[in-house]
């Protein structure tokens, strides 16, 4: 069953009322498991759970709803959970489509998705945007969207490949599915009156949605600016003091554990030691990569990762389930498993572990024993989708040297210092050795080149700095992956195979890349907008795989650096970026010089 198929509630309600009668038979009834109450906090016990057409009728004793045709599964020794829901993530950070992502996300017991494809608005507006969503409509995960709000992130710093106004927000409200606006990362914008910012918010809370945010700032006249201006939500909160002072504001705290941020462990501090009410948060994934995905789950290992720092179970589960439902205004239909909601379920062996070995979504058993029972529909992205690289010309090795502005042998320079882990990054000084008139790299210091060059409209345009923290030696990397504009990323200690990883990302469509030497090492082809992979998941799992080991034969050892990478372009989050337009100072909201003279 698809979304095409799915039976809304007012055209099921009478077919379910009489399953609960028992005037009509269940299709569906789950006998005899450990009910998962997410509304009243408890664990009910030999509990059956009677479904017709894609939704609940009954749950308790089910058995004047069985007929001859019912299709019955005992859940003796397991227990019966709402399917689990993400409140946000960007699909295009798994580098899997939509429709891959769908098979990841299932198999861990995701039964829906709240995506922000802002990666994809940066390159091809609401087109790219459109298309995501569309793919999402057909499959058996539901799929709903929050437009992107900020495309580009800023205005004043960097060049996107499209950007989205107020007229097209005003568009994207009336999609069946889209359920709000997606994060509202100019949170300056908003806070002082920014047209495009407080039209797109207004756009968004006329037609009754949701608008959900991104503030990474301690100012607490700007939060509370923020949250009057109707921003609702945040993901972006690193401490225990932040998440307690945005609950006890009314916000919707979106508690974070992705492939790279680990917020969890001392976020969720604010219910297991300040024991606040749980009803308005919820537990995100935001970013993850594939191997993350196969390896430790998706939403569910952000559950498990709430019950290992200490919360209850069933109060972990509640924060992926009808808490979500709720912020996005969906309770009547999803969260929970109660008369009338769609019979997203899941059937689950530990409670603590949260490993689904069964995946039912709108009645119908889409995973089990480790086994799919659906099909999967194809989905074809365009072919100008899929050629998104616009570089102005082959690059050469002196594309990448930063020549200095004075006439010593040293010089000091701004650079970008990465934390492992973590979104943020911080602005260091350098002294730097000067050949030739050309500032050099250091390994030595961990102080490496850097470079952001525009790749949508063949501008040419090249920007130069230094970044440390990645302990690279030898060799480059390189991603049309670079958040959010996704211009084309090269990092490394040799301009040689800076400039060959640069080209060969050109030649194959975008992507990720490591090569020492000039040999290519391993490389991820992410063809459809430089941001998605037309593969499989294991296949892209290999990839990403043989890349995460090529990182470290280069020198470094960071979990998921080609995450952190990706993020380096960001000047969103401070508190230094490098764009196609320079070096940015995210905390003064401007260009800087690399070179302190």
């Amino acid at each position: 069953m698809t979304q095409n198929t799915r039976h809304k509630l007012v055209d099921a309600s009478r077919t379910i009322a009489r399953v609960a009668m028992g005037e009509a038979y269940a299709d569906l009834v789950i006998q005899n498991g450990t009910l998962v109450n997410v509304h009243s906090g408890e664990l009910l016990e030999n509990m059956d759970v009677a479904v017709a057409a894609g939704r609940i009728a009954y749950v308790g004793k089910a058995d004047h709803t069985i007929g001859a045709q019912t299709v019955v599964i005992d859940a003796a020794g397991k227990y019966i959970s709402p399917g689990l829901l993400d409140g946000h993530m960007h699909v295009e950070s798994t580098m899997l489509s939509v429709t891959e992502f769908s098979k990841a996300g299932l198999a861990k017991g995701t039964t829906g998705i709240f995506m922000d494809p802002h990666e994809i608005a940066n390159v091809f507006g609401a087109e790219g945007v459109r298309l995501m969503h569309e793919e999402g409509q057909q499959l058996p995960l539901k799929v709903f969207t929050t437009f992107p709000s900020c495309v580009p992130a800023t205005d004043d710093l960097e060049d996107a490949g499209a950007s989205l106004a107020v007229d097209d927000i005003k568009e994207g409200m009336t999609w069946d599915n889209v359920v709000g606006l997606g994060e509202v990362m100019n949170f300056p914008g908003v806070v002082y009156g920014d047209p495009k910012m407080c039209g797109e918010i207004a756009e968004t809370i006329k037609h009754g949605k949701t608008v959900t945010g991104h503030f990474p700032s301690d100012d607490d006249r700007m939060l509370q600016a923020y949250i009057a201006s109707g921003v609702t939500s945040d993901h972006e909160t690193i401490t225990r003091e932040q998440g307690l002072h945005k609950v006890r504001m009314g916000m919707h705290l979106m508690i974070r554990e992705g492939s790279a941020w680990h917020d969890v462990k001392e976020v969720i501090k604010v219910v297991t030691e300040d024991k606040v009410s749980t009803d308005n948060i919820s537990l995100v994934t935001d970013d993850v990569n594939p191997q993350t995905l196969v390896e430790k789950g998706h939403i569910n290992h952000v559950v498990r990762r709430a019950i290992e720092e200490g919360v209850d179970p069933v109060t972990a589960i509640q924060m992926a389930t009808i808490n979500v439902a709720r912020y996005f205004k969906l309770e009547q239909d999803l969260g929970s498993i109660a008369p009338g909601k769609c019979a997203d379920i899941l059937l689950i062996d530990d409670i603590r572990k949260v490993e689904p070995s069964t995946v039912i979504t709108d009645g119908q058993v889409v995973y089990d024993q480790g086994v799919f029972r659906v099909e999967f529909p194809t989905f074809i992205y365009p072919e100008h989708i899929r050629n998104s690289m616009n570089v102005k010309r082959e690059l050469t090795a002196e594309d990448f040297k930063l020549a200095s502005r004075g006439q010593r042998d040293k010089t000091q320079v701004n650079v970008i210092r990465v934390i492992e882990n973590s979104a943020r990054t911080e602005k260091m000084q350098a002294m730097l050795q000067v050949e030739q008139g050309i500032i050099q790299p250091d390994a030595k210091q961990d102080i490496i080149r850097l470079a952001c060059i525009e790749r949508h409209h063949g501008t040419g345009q090249i920007s130069l700095a230094f970044a440390h923290g990645f302990q690279v030696k030898t060799g480059a990397v390189a991603s049309t992956v670079a958040h959010d504009s996704h211009n084309l990323l090269v990092m490394g200690i040799d301009e040689q195979d800076m400039s060959f990883a640069a080209n060969e990302l050109v030649r194959m469509g975008g992507g990720t890349i490591v090569v020492e030497n000039g040999k290519v090492l391993a490389q991820v082809p992410l063809t459809i907008a430089g941001l998605m992979s037309d593969k499989s998941l294991l296949e892209v799992v290999d990839e990403v795989t043989q890349l995460d080991q090529a990182w470290k034969q280069i020198g470094c050892s960071l979990n998921a650096p080609f995450m952190t990478f990706s993020l380096i372009a960001l000047p969103v989050i401070p508190e230094i970026r490098i764009t196609n337009r320079g070096l940015a100072d995210v905390t003064a909201f401007k260009l800087i010089d690399v070179e302190i003279v």
